[in-house]
């Protein structure tokens, strides 16, 4: 197992992220973990050298917490490094991080968390977690000074911006950082911009969706050969925490590995430090342009439609996050940004005038986007 050095300790480069544990029943019903099988994928881990563990208020309806608590407690509470958030995505909780925190301590059997987080800011929570009046960050604070919180950080599903005006504020206090971070993001969602802030800030990084969701695990026939004929005993997968490892910064990797067969796999990637070199790194790049051609509308942010739309939309930032939408095929980062939004500035305003199509360099059809988008997000 790779190893990575945080303040004092060593930390498994790779890290068990607990969002997709083993279930009962069939796939895609809300179904009980299972435990049995949790404990032999935790067993596994730590034999094999993984000693950090990421749970979350929310994950698998609030029961991730207490079935990775209740199996992890069977070992030395210094064997393992144990990660859990404070549920502010959900803004009816901003104002009980005092509650919450008993009770995830209640729920895992935990006396204290290794590493605790301000759980996914983006645009519409932001506010919330910087106002003083709800006292979160003083409350952790707090709680760290009494040693209940070894490290603090945050993760972000955000943009650039909200992520910089959350650094700008409590960026001294962060330890670590945790983002969205894999070879098509890393243009798409502008994911580097993120890691340069956190490099600039010296905050170590930690990366969630290393596979996108499971969209990396498998490419096009054209695009694994070409991988293959580089490096011909890496498994495809293998070729997304490659990448991870050739960026300054990375420190933590978290899967969400819900099956044994998974973590067998990735923790046999991360025996080794095999980093991508320059060749290797443009046709990981290469891939993942060919991999969104055609499923995106090329907008290259030149702002001229703005200037042009009568509703004064921000064009540009509502293409981008239809491209995420559609090529995604749903999920919740889009309606997360979208719902943070006054309505006279959201997808739904649009008039269809078409006068931001009359002056589109690149000719796109942003009102049936916009059409197209409102339809999606209702």
């Amino acid at each position: 197992m790779i190893y990575k050095d945080f303040k004092d300790i060593k930390l498994s480069n790779l890290g068990f992220g607990t969002m997709r544990l083993p279930t009962k029943g069939k796939k895609g019903e809300e179904t009980p973990i299972d435990e049995e099988e949790t404990a032999k994928m935790v067993e596994y881990a730590i034999k094999n050298g993984v000693n950090y563990f990421d749970t979350a208020w929310g994950y698998h309806n609030g029961e991730s917490e207490v079935v990775i608590g209740k199996v992890l407690n069977k070992y030395p509470r210094d064997s393992y490094y144990l990660a859990t958030k404070f549920p502010g995505y959900d803004l009816s909780n901003i104002g009980k991080v005092e509650e919450i925190f008993e009770k995830q301590l209640e729920k895992t059997g935990m006396e204290y968390f290794d590493f605790y987080l301000f759980h996914n800011v983006y645009e519409k929570n932001v506010d919330p977690y910087l106002d003083e009046k709800y006292g979160i960050l003083d409350y952790l604070l707090k709680q760290k000074e009494n040693g209940r919180i070894k490290h603090l950080g945050f993760s972000v599903h955000g943009s650039y911006d909200v992520m910089k005006k959350f650094l700008d504020a409590y960026g001294k206090y962060m330890e670590f950082g945790q983002i969205q971070l894999n070879y098509l993001d890393y243009k798409f969602q502008d994911a580097k911009a993120k890691v340069d802030l956190l490099n600039e800030w010296n905050i170590p990084i930690w990366v969630m969706e290393p596979l996108r969701g499971g969209r990396l695990a498998k490419l096009a026939d054209e695009q694994e050969t070409k991988l293959k004929e580089a490096r011909p005993e890496e498994e495809i997968p293998a070729w997304a925490f490659r990448f991870l490892q050739t960026i300054p910064g990375v420190t933590m990797i978290l899967s969400g590995m819900s099956t044994m067969e998974q973590m067998q796999k990735n923790i046999k990637t991360f025996e080794e430090d095999k980093p991508l070199n320059e060749e290797e790194m443009k046709n990981i790049l290469e891939i993942a342009d060919e991999m969104l051609k055609g499923n995106v509308l090329p907008c290259t942010a030149c702002r001229y439609c703005t200037a042009h739309c009568p509703k004064g939309l921000n064009i540009p930032e509502l293409l981008s996050l239809y491209n995420e939408h559609t090529f995604t095929g749903g999920g919740f980062i889009a309606p997360m940004a979208i719902s943070s939004l006054p309505d006279d500035k959201k997808p739904s305003a649009c008039v269809g005038c078409k006068s931001c199509e009359a002056v589109c360099p690149q000719q796109l059809r942003i009102s049936e986007a916009m059409k197209k988008f409102t339809e999606i997000l209702n």
